[in-house]
């Protein structure tokens, strides 16, 4: 029988800012139940991640998106897209799942992360922090590349001198700050995601030309329970039949013990 699925809109607060998104369960849902969170990419938005939210809902867990603050054009949470760095998102993360974490529905102990591009290295921050208060860490071609591109100088639809980046490095789809690219010229992705040892899932495209599948083969070597699989062909991003497998090869890392 197919489950009922109830989206609800929330909200909660990081400092003075406010981060809206929606909480997919199972309608009629007995207990408390185990909860996975997804983080959108950059210039992205939580509408996407409906259809991987059900999907999850569908095998058990209640799910939730949500919109990062300045995160992308369409976000509706607070915040100004010039503040926004990967550590802002981080704390954004980081207060959604003590959000979430405070429900009487919820399972504390057996919150999950699945973060997409962007997302996916906001994720992978979150859970070295968070550590094993997190059950499951999934990862969307993770955006480990983003230090080394600020360093260089090229992120994405920006180029600017990584020595002395402008007030904006960005103004269309969305104002980016230079404070963006400084915070990540600093980072060294690999020693930051190291904290995290439990179980850990990476997905990628051989084909992704936004971030380089070797970004994804190198974290094969931090995470020591990792299940990794790469999708020939595919490039930044799933449709047809690529997110077909990249579904299947989830679930079945994501499945619940009967």
């Amino acid at each position: 029988m197919e489950k009922t699925i109830i989206k609800c809109p929330f909200s909660c607060q990081r400092e003075r800012l406010t981060i809206r998104g929606h909480i997919f369960r199972q309608a009629a849902a007995e207990g408390k139940k185990p909860a996975i969170i997804l983080s959108h990419g950059f210039l992205g938005d939580e509408a996407p991640l409906s259809h991987y939210a059900e999907v999850m809902v569908k095998i058990g867990y209640t799910a939730v998106t949500f919109d990062f603050n300045g995160g992308g054009p369409k976000s509706t949470s607070s915040g100004n897209s010039i503040d926004m760095t990967v550590l802002t998102e981080k704390e954004d993360l980081l207060a959604v799942v003590k959000y979430i974490s405070s429900l009487e529905d919820i399972d504390s102990e057996n919150i999950s992360l699945m973060g997409f591009s962007q997302g996916g290295f906001v994720s992978a921050l979150a859970a070295a922090q968070l550590k094993d208060r997190i059950k499951k860490l999934i990862l969307f071609f993770p955006a480990l590349c983003i230090p080394d591109h600020a360093r260089q100088g090229k992120m994405m639809l920006m180029t600017f001198d990584p020595e002395n980046p402008p007030p904006l490095i960005c103004q269309d789809p969305m104002p980016v700050g230079r404070n963006y690219a400084l915070t990540a010229q600093k980072l060294d992705p690999y020693k930051e995601i190291s904290g995290f040892e439990g179980e850990t899932f990476i997905i990628h495209g051989t084909a992704d030309k936004a971030v380089n599948v070797e970004y994804s083969r190198k974290a094969r070597s931090i995470y020591k329970k990792l299940v990794y699989k790469e999708i020939e062909g595919a490039g930044h991003g799933f449709t047809g039949a690529d997110d077909e497998a990249a579904i299947r090869a989830v679930t079945d890392f994501c499945k619940l013990a009967e």
